[in-house]
């Protein structure tokens, strides 16, 4: 299957934006059977799932997490375990403690011990590319949106396309079996949790971008994770790939990117993808 993409550049999404106006009024005139990948996080800012982590007061728990598991256990075993890198080894070292202990408050409110366990993401909750102290939350009903943009797109322009929604949380496959640490992935692909990273990065198995929900055409764990993937790489990683790296860009401390900052960072929360 030869397959080309389209990343469409937007406006940095806000809360309470008209998603589906601006995906109809970016993307022209579609075509049957198109496939439209859209970034879950940008979907949470515009449907206002975020919550400041500002406001969270980290307890005993999130303190221990944060102290100990991510410096040590993340920072010295794990890390090297997993065959992650040596800057997000060293960070994972100097994992902060005032914020990291709200962020694994928030996990551990919005999510749960299992998901806190992860050095990211965890539980789909991200803090990259959104500002301040925000974290977006994951979609409650992902399928919901995804069916009401493709049903909005059939109305318009007659054309009968197919919507993903996907994270960039990876999924990791081997010989048909198809693991991830994400709540919420489409059937097929089994949540274990930190065991998923634990055997997906030990053992070097292939790591792509999570489907959430496809809405259209019927499509195989194993091609929508392509779609997924494909669609990922073309999109980019916005403002960064980490809090430190989103940080670094803009030269102030964590917490302190503003809405306008981001607003200046090309955005791409969606990508047009056609088979041929």
């Amino acid at each position: 299957m030869q397959l080309s993409a389209t990343p469409v550049r937007t406006k940095y999404w806000r809360p309470g934006d008209d998603y589906v106006g601006i995906i109809n009024s970016v993307l022209g005139e579609y075509k049957d059977d198109d496939v439209i990948v859209l970034s879950e996080k940008a979907l949470s800012v515009a449907t206002c799932r975020l919550v400041d982590e500002n406001d969270v007061h980290p307890g005993r728990l999130a303190g221990v997490l944060a102290r100990v598991w991510m410096r040590v256990i993340w920072g010295r075993l794990l890390g090297r375990l997993c065959h992650l890198n040596k800057r997000t080894i060293r960070r994972l070292k100097q994992y902060p403690s005032l914020y990291g202990e709200s962020h694994k408050e928030t996990v551990l409110i919005y999510a749960s011990v299992w998901d806190a366990l992860l050095f990211y993401s965890e539980g789909g909750i991200d803090v990259t590319n959104v500002p301040y102290t925000l974290a977006a939350l994951p979609l409650t009903d992902p399928a919901r949106i995804a069916e009401q943009v493709r049903s909005e797109i059939l109305r318009a322009s007659r054309k009968h396309v197919t919507v993903m929604i996907v994270d960039t949380d990876k999924s990791y496959s081997w010989k048909g079996i198809h693991v991830t640490s994400r709540p919420n992935a489409i059937r097929g692909i089994i949540n274990l949790g930190i065991l998923a990273i634990i055997l997906g990065r030990g053992l070097r198995w292939k790591m792509r971008a999570t489907p959430l929900t496809v809405q259209g055409a019927k499509l195989s764990v194993e091609e929508a994770l392509t779609f997924a993937e494909f669609a990922d790489k073309m999109r980019g990683h916005g403002a960064g790939r980490t809090v430190w790296d989103m940080s670094k860009r803009f030269n102030v401390s964590y917490g302190s990117v503003t809405w306008e900052m981001l607003d200046l960072v090309p955005h791409y929360p969606i990508v047009l993808i056609r088979a041929s």
